[in-house]
């Protein structure tokens, strides 16, 4: 048995599609760059660029800067990965807590409902006034004072309403034939959900998930407003002395290196889950 190779006109079509490629690609790039170049110098070229270049651009403040913001980012990081637990547990518990239709469950119902509508209502500025501001001026006993502990809650709480929506999205998008098969097996209800339902429900909705983690790490700098010396708060220190601002342009690109691969990596586990629903429908 010989082995196939393409015909002629399969390979003619190879370098037609090849061409074409090529050709797409090579516009995209071309354009891309006379976009870039038209707005680089529509901004130079303005009359005020010199002093915004001054007080925004300055490479000296930048690395003058640096290191202090560079330190502080990772409180930011640390807040992070501290409310990201949280806030994936306790946003699991709403979801169920949501999705369960015993009567013995109903008040725990009616708290989830009106906890995700609520706090999903406030701003996630006003809970962190709230909750830095709020809390340690009851005076309660045993309770902390301090503004990271209070800020990563308020984070937790604002988040986990999002979050427990995302979950219930995918609990609810599960085909109820999957319900009916795990109780024909004789399961219950909650063996149902625990088992069968949200393995099923947490493997689809983990793109929108990594999602709301993306703005989890942006918002981690609404810590600054409550006194906590994150990377914000740094920068805005270095500015109020040496009346530049600079340092907030470090911070903004520390952000931006800290959640461009996690969005990257959404994309790419998107298309890979798309690729396997296509593949998985021939």
């Amino acid at each position: 048995m010989s082995d196939w190779s393409p015909s002629q006109h399969e390979l003619d079509r190879r370098r037609v599609r090849q061409r074409l490629r090529l050709r797409s690609a090579a516009i995209a790039t071309l354009m891309t760059l006379a976009v870039f170049v038209v707005l680089a110098f529509g901004v130079t070229s303005s009359p005020g660029w010199p002093n915004v270049k001054a007080y925004f651009f300055s490479w000296s403040d930048a690395k003058e800067s640096f290191p202090d913001v560079w330190d502080a980012m990772w409180l930011n990081i640390k807040m992070f990965l501290i409310a990201e637990l949280f806030i994936l547990a306790l946003a699991l518990l709403i979801a169920m807590a949501r999705a369960s239709r015993s009567p013995w469950l109903m008040p725990v119902r009616i708290v989830a409902i009106g906890y995700t509508d609520v706090v999903r209502g406030i701003p996630t500025i006003l809970l962190v006034y709230l909750f830095a501001f709020g809390m340690p001026a009851l005076e309660l006993q045993g309770m902390p004072k301090s503004p990271f502990f209070w800020v990563t809650a308020a984070l937790i709480v604002s988040y986990s309403a999002y979050v427990a929506e995302v979950f219930r999205s995918g609990i609810e998008s599960v085909h109820p034939s999957q319900w009916a098969s795990a109780q024909a097996l004789g399961l219950s209800r909650g063996q149902t959900l625990r088992h069968v339902i949200v393995p099923q429900a947490v493997r689809r909705v983990v793109p929108p998930l990594l999602n709301d983690f993306v703005s989890l790490q942006k918002d981690t700098a609404l810590a600054s407003a409550a006194g906590v010396f994150e990377t914000v708060a740094n920068a805005r220190d270095y500015t109020l002395y040496n009346f530049n601002f600079t340092p907030y342009l470090v911070a903004a690109c520390l952000f931006i290196a800290m959640t461009i691969p996690l969005a990257r990596f959404t994309d790419w586990l998107t298309a890979r889950m798309r690729r396997r629903e296509f593949a998985g429908a021939l």
